[in-house]
């Protein structure tokens, strides 16, 4: 058979198919009305197994697997049409909707805003960034920054969530979950990283070098030309890293630090834009413990566990698929005390006010083990 010929062969079965798809959901259509008459979930988890189970037997072993994935999405596209049928509604939308209605409309120029770091670090440029006139207060470390917004000290946190060489800073997405934070605005920021010492010291004389474990890990082809005789030291932050080499009573250190620091501490720059890619940025999320949603918000965060069988997180993914909505980001991490288990964070592009992603929460919320809403939000260019 020549190939134009198979080719008509399967656009003719593909008419078919299409057909008896279309069939298919309406019946599922029919299957959502009575369901709602009587009061029944959406998803029947008994039926659907028996069901893919007999799809396999059918198939055969051949085909089985693909029989499978084919009608593990076509169960997914059901539901989510038999959602949309019954007009739910999420309890977490309403909440987002009752945020849109009680969030001013202009975000705040002026705030107290908790940081990590010392003056000239990297938290302190993007809260500059996010706010006209922020009232800075620096923290020691990340879960202080929470606590004082807890405590009501400050209204808002900057603090940095990935970087696009070193990944996302994990224990900032752990802190939002177990402290039930939200993030209002992102920031993205160019990182230069340069090597800081007191005037008069060479690179020679460089003995051991301060900074955060993230500017390390983004710097590290050019630490590594150094030899092996230069003692790299792990400090809270970058700025706090340039603060202490211009404290210390010593000639042989330095800081890989932000290029502002060095007029700030009275420090030579003895190497710039170390970082090993030229295209270094870090996000910062502006977070909050109220659920507040500005105007112009086109991205969410959320974190899911799903259930623990093949096939969870492909059912969870076709959502996105079947609904249009972009997926920016996908990263998993391990539940404490459950081996071999995962929670994913996902950042998705929809409007705050788009239909689908309302769909979209309320098929999420009733289908996975856990779901935290993390919050909707813009991001400053």
């Amino acid at each position: 058979m020549e190939l134009q010929k198979m080719r008509e062969e399967i656009d003719s079965i593909d008419k078919e198919l299409v057909s008896l798809f279309i069939k298919r959901m309406n019946c599922s259509a029919e299957v959502a009305e009575y369901k709602r008459e009587h009061g029944m979930p959406v998803l029947d988890a008994s039926r659907e197994r028996a069901l893919l189970n007999k799809i396999s037997e059918l198939a055969g072993e051949d085909f089985e697997d693909y029989a499978r994935t084919l009608y593990s999405t076509i169960l997914s596209l059901s539901r989510s049409y038999q959602h949309t049928r019954l007009g739910e509604t999420s309890r977490l939308y309403n909440v987002i909707n009752e945020a849109i209605e009680k969030t001013p409309k202009l975000f705040p120029d002026r705030a107290m805003v908790a940081c990590q770091g010392v003056e000239g670090a990297y938290s302190q440029i993007a809260a500059e960034r996010l706010f006209k006139a922020p009232n800075i207060v620096f923290f020691s470390n990340w879960e202080k920054v929470f606590s004082a917004i807890e405590s009501g000290m400050c209204r808002y946190g900057v603090i940095p969530i990935e970087n696009s060489t070193a990944g996302s800073v994990k224990k900032v997405y752990d802190l939002m979950v177990s402290r039930n934070f939200k993030i209002v605005r992102t920031v993205r920021i160019k990182i230069d990283h340069c090597l800081l010492a007191k005037s008069g010291t060479k690179l020679s004389d460089v003995k051991e070098i301060y900074s955060h474990e993230q500017a390390i890990s983004q710097c590290a082809s050019f630490l590594s030309t150094l030899g092996p005789d230069v003692k790299i030291t792990r400090v809270e932050n970058t700025a706090l890293a340039a603060e202490m080499v211009a404290r210390f009573d010593r000639s042989d250190v330095a800081s890989l630090s932000s290029r502002s620091c060095a007029a700030l501490y009275g420090l030579t720059t003895l190497a710039s834009a170390v970082q090993d890619n030229g295209n270094n940025h870090t996000r910062f999320i502006c977070i909050t413990n109220k659920t507040e949603i500005y105007p112009g918000a086109d991205r969410t965060s959320l974190m899911l566990v799903t259930p623990h069988k093949p096939g969870a997180l492909y059912s969870i993914l076709s959502r996105f698929n079947a609904l249009g909505i972009n997926l920016l980001k996908l990263e998993s991490r391990p539940i404490p005390d459950r081996d071999f288990e995962f929670m994913f964070y996902f950042d998705l592009e929809a409007p705050v006010y788009s239909p689908k992603l309302a769909q979209l929460l309320a098929e999420l919320e009733k289908e996975c083990d856990k779901f935290t809403y993390l919050g909707s939000y813009s991001e400053v260019i």
